[in-house]
């Protein structure tokens, strides 16, 4: 299982440098795709007015596994929140994967030192 954090969807939606990197990971069938992350990227792209990545990205995560926040996942995002110091919607991310068994991968560095995190650096 895979789970791309927001910072990979929106490197991808707005052919950032990183896009060619991301893709891979975000073709997977086996990509999970967290509400928080759909909010995070919907957000960001409502802001910016990209209206076609908008529609490009909400064909892209109907066709995964969309998995919403549940109590376990909260209750989990909580205690690794505060044990990793990770702001909520990172917290959320990480206890969703780790549920699942999912690797995550980001290029945040409040991922960095996490066990189950791919980190790919900015400027590869």
């Amino acid at each position: 299982m895979i789970l791309v954090d927001s910072c990979g969807w929106l490197e991808l939606l707005t052919d950032g440098p990183l896009a060619d990197d991301y893709v891979r990971y975000l073709t997977d069938p086996a990509l999970l795709v967290p509400t928080i992350v759909v909010l995070e990227v919907q957000r960001v792209l409502r802001r910016e007015g990209a209206d076609i990545a908008e529609k490009h990205f909400a064909s892209w995560v109907a066709a995964h596994d969309v998995v919403p926040l549940d109590l376990e996942t909260a209750y989990l995002a909580a205690e690794l929140g505060v044990k990793h110091r990770l702001p909520l919607a990172d917290a959320v991310v990480y206890a969703t994967a780790v549920l699942r068994t999912a690797l995550v991968v980001t290029s945040d560095p409040h991922f960095a030192a996490l066990p189950g995190v791919e980190l790919l650096p900015h400027g590869q």
